[in-house]
């Protein structure tokens, strides 16, 4: 090709890209969620993150009065505000929204849509503003009870955005789970994931770190002598798929050992079982979804 050519083709070209969009890039410095991914083609406006502070989650419609009912959470906040892709509605973005939530185990508390929330309402809690009226918003609240401090959606739909408020309830003062969390978390939803229970690296032996935490599960077992439980262990998918399987049942066996010789519960009642990478609540590809993944689960026989 001749240098004219050249010259001429690199003009064409430069021509032509002037008429495609620019992609649009994520807020500096936001990240999304381990729990739960954008819709495809989205892109972050806004990010913000708190380690603690008060959030108003939606939990009922605007009263004739005017007023809107909230539940006050406090805990780690993160906002993420994303602007939806253009040609999508609003409802087609809220269904994939609410899908991936339920699947990653959060049970709604309260969802609407349009003037059904009420005709207007303003959620004012310092950084965690929105205002939405009328067609087109739609609105989840929702909870997944976790050992470790329950986590809180709050997911609101507009025509042109999402905003996603996730909200981490501060864990009580002594960082211990208590009996009757597990046996809430259990009851609820037939299972609870546990994160106070220590292992090192590729090893299944029980840190000494673990015993609050087990002796709050036998405490459990024994306030309710007909409940039977699985004992699943979950790993992340670091190293092969085999191993980690491996891995889970060994560590899930290990806490089965423990509660039936070191803390007297009958070990008819308890039924060791490992997941291994299979069943992740988070996606892999961060240190915080990796941690969520490693845990131990509870699950009512």
């Amino acid at each position: 090709m001749t240098p004219a050519r050249k010259l001429l083709a690199a003009a064409l070209l430069l021509a032509f890209a002037s008429f495609l969009p620019a992609l649009a890039q994520d807020a500096s410095g936001s990240k999304d969620s381990p729990l739960i991914s954008r819709y495809p083609g989205s892109h972050i406006t806004n990010y913000a993150t708190h380690d603690f502070d008060q959030f108003q989650l939606p939990v009922g419609a605007v009263t004739p009065k005017g007023e809107p009912k909230f539940q006050t959470i406090e805990g780690r906040i993160t906002r993420i505000v994303y602007a939806d892709p253009a040609g999508r509605s609003s409802l087609e973005v809220y269904r994939n929204y609410e899908s991936a939530l339920k699947s990653a185990g959060f049970d709604p508390i309260y969802v609407c849509k349009a003037d059904a929330c009420g005709l207007s309402r303003f959620h004012s809690t310092s950084d965690w503003a929105v205002t939405w009226y009328g067609a087109g918003h739609y609105q989840f609240s929702g909870k997944v009870s976790r050992a470790d401090g329950d986590i809180y959606v709050s997911l609101h739909v507009t025509p042109d955005e999402t905003y996603l408020d996730l909200i981490q309830a501060k864990p009580m003062e002594s960082g211990l789970v208590q009996a009757a969390d597990l046996r809430n978390g259990i009851g609820k939803s037939g299972h609870i994931a546990v994160y106070g229970i220590h292992f090192d690296t590729a090893r299944a032996d029980l840190k000494p770190d673990s015993a609050a935490t087990l002796q709050e599960i036998s405490s459990m077992l024994k306030a309710d002598p007909a409940l039977k439980l699985y004992v699943v262990g979950h790993s992340d998918n670091v190293g092969a798929a085999p191993a980690n399987l491996d891995l889970s049942r060994r560590r899930a066996a290990a806490v089965v050992q423990a509660l039936t010789t070191q803390y007297g519960i009958a070990p008819n009642r308890l039924e060791a079982f490992g997941a291994g990478p299979y069943a992740p609540v988070a996606a892999n590809d961060s240190d915080a979804g990796r941690a969520l993944n490693r845990r131990v689960e509870l699950v009512h026989q």
